[in-house]
């Protein structure tokens, strides 16, 4: 029994994937990027989107125009703007340098114009808040009853939002990033030649990587939603199973591909090119800070078949496609990798 345990404890495979521990954990920098680097970026968009009061719309009237005090007492009894009352030249001046949203300047007629840049959504909205104010004002009345019920679902926060891209984002960067460099440097150093003459294959020296991953993805998985959920109270839905499997077959993908990058770079400048060259269309348009669904139809194609994008929380018959294209990355990187790799 000793001597099964010995031979395994030898096995290449093990042994190679104990150097990738020792290697990880004797850089400090490393460990702030998988770890700590998150966590904090968990909590510092957290607190710049936190919810808050709704903030008032500022809005500018006329000065010196008939019926201006009147329009400018019926918009300060909303509390939705922010009124302020200067000159027309001072005015125009406010909306075009941002302070302002909106402009109303009241006519002799009777009749109000409003100035506002159709293409800024602060503009829009004033216009609909302003109107509303001074229809009311002069006794409008909806035919039409309604009434509010005002409610707060988890998860439709911004933090709820982001939280699970920053999770992806992370798999992604430590599992490109962490892969790729160590097999470049390792390169650069000319110590891969000098495993070619030990008892192992390129595929166990490759997968010692891939496997070395697994109990690292335990510790950022954990850490990463642990902050989020104890300090901003994200909502975690669906099985921690699926979950699971999700993050697992992820962080596979992405370092099977760190190792494709990086299969025959030579420099360290080299492979952070490639790596940038892989991973910024991910950061842009896989929805790690706003919705994929802003780009337009003829790209959402190329946006589904992205690894980032696919990581997303659903059930597990919804995620059938997602998993398999993850699979599918993978599989092919992996694949390519091995056949690909050069040791020197």
């Amino acid at each position: 029994m000793t001597s099964e345990r010995r031979r395994w404890a030898d096995h290449p495979l093990v042994q190679l994937t104990l150097v990738r521990y020792r290697e990880f954990y004797r850089e400090p920098e490393a460990v702030f990027w998988v770890f700590v680097f998150p966590v904090l970026l968990t909590a510092g968009l957290g607190i710049a989107f936190r919810n808050q009061a709704p903030e008032r719309t500022p809005v500018a009237v006329v000065a010196g125009a008939p019926g201006s005090d009147s329009v400018a007492t019926a918009l300060g009894a909303s509390d939705a703007l922010t009124v302020q009352t200067l000159d027309d030249s001072a005015a125009g001046k406010a909306l075009r340098t941002g302070r302002v949203a909106l402009v109303v300047a009241p006519r002799e007629t009777g009749e109000v114009e409003y100035r506002y840049d159709q293409d800024r959504p602060d503009g829009r909205t004033a216009r609909l808040l302003a109107d509303a104010a001074v229809q009311d004002a002069a006794g409008r009345r909806d035919p039409v009853d309604v009434t509010e019920r005002l409610v707060s679902e988890p998860g439709s926060r911004y933090v709820d939002f982001v939280v699970p891209g920053l999770l992806g984002m992370n798999l992604m960067g430590s599992g490109i990033w962490g892969l790729g460099f160590a097999i470049v440097d390792a390169r650069r150093k000319k110590l891969l030649k000098r495993l070619i003459a030990t008892p192992m294959s390129r595929t166990q020296y490759l997968a010692s990587f891939v496997l070395s991953r697994l109990t690292m993805l335990i510790i950022e998985v954990a850490l990463l939603l642990g902050f989020a959920v104890l300090a901003f109270g994200v909502p975690l839905r669906g099985s921690l199973a699926t979950l699971t499997a999700l993050c697992l077959l992820s962080s596979l993908a992405f370092g099977a591909l760190g190792l494709l990058i990086a299969s025959r770079a030579q420099t360290v400048e080299g492979v952070s090119g490639l790596m940038n060259l892989v991973m910024l269309p991910m950061w842009i348009f896989s929805g790690v800070f706003f919705s994929a669904s802003r780009f337009p139809d003829a790209l959402q194609p190329f946006i589904q078949a992205l690894p980032l994008t696919a990581v997303e929380g659903a059930g597990l018959a919804r995620l059938g496609p997602e998993l398999a294209i993850i699979g599918g990355w993978l599989v092919v990187s992996f694949l390519l990798a091995v056949r690909l790799f050069r040791w020197r």
